[in-house]
């Protein structure tokens, strides 16, 4: 199904994101072959709980990349406090155009248009810009999402979907959460999986595609 795609550049605002976002498509167009590289906007320091070291989430989120099989030198972390992504704009598209430069990828995934948190829009709107030569899916929080487009589905097995679950349990310093457990990722792969006649599935909207 990725044929017509080398390169995969999954954008996050926060750490965790993109596990939520899209972990089981991860875990298969890794299988798949492709190349696929992650870039972390903010490891959210000033929302980790206090029983945790402030930087918890950085451990974690390298944790989560090699469980769904992201290469180690393929993950990038910036530094950029968390909630306040919008006075630091346009700092945070010069780093997209330099990945741009630097990764040149065939698919771009990063949050939806639809996503209202203040950090994820940024993240949308600076994406936008930076690779608008490329093609563009936004994926699914529904915790953040007033509405979402599904446009787009991605077919995935029960590995995937484990390797997802497996991903996010590296994430002890989020498990609180209400969505950070098994039966929620389950039963919204299921749902979008039903929608598509086969069991999983992870759906995006499509915001722009090319074809080669």
């Amino acid at each position: 199904m990725f044929q017509n795609f080398k390169k995969v550049l999954i954008v996050a605002p926060h750490t965790d994101d993109a596990e939520f976002g899209c972990g089981a498509t991860i875990s298969r167009m890794v299988e798949e072959g492709l190349d696929v590289y992650i870039a972390t906007f903010s490891a959210c320091e000033k929302s980790v709980p206090s029983q945790f070291p402030s930087d918890i989430l950085i451990t974690e989120f390298k944790e989560a990349s090699k469980v769904l099989g992201v290469k180690s030198i393929n993950i990038f972390l910036y530094g950029y406090e968390v909630r306040i992504f919008n006075e630091k704009r346009q700092q945070i598209l010069q780093d997209l155009i330099e990945l741009r430069n630097n990764v040149n990828p065939d698919l771009v995934m990063i949050p939806s248009e639809s996503d209202v948190h203040q950090d994820h829009n940024t993240i949308f709107n600076e994406s936008i810009r930076a690779f608008k030569f490329s093609s563009i899916l936004g994926y699914e929080m529904p915790w953040n999402n007033l509405s979402f487009e599904t446009s787009s589905f991605v077919f995935l097995n029960e590995k995937h979907i484990l390797s997802k679950v497996n991903a996010l349990k590296r994430y002890k310093s989020q498990s609180k959460r209400p969505y950070a457990n098994e039966e929620f990722i389950r039963s919204l792969a299921r749902t979008r999986g039903v929608q598509i006649n086969t069991k999983y599935a992870e759906a995006f909207q499509v915001i722009r595609w090319i074809l080669k």
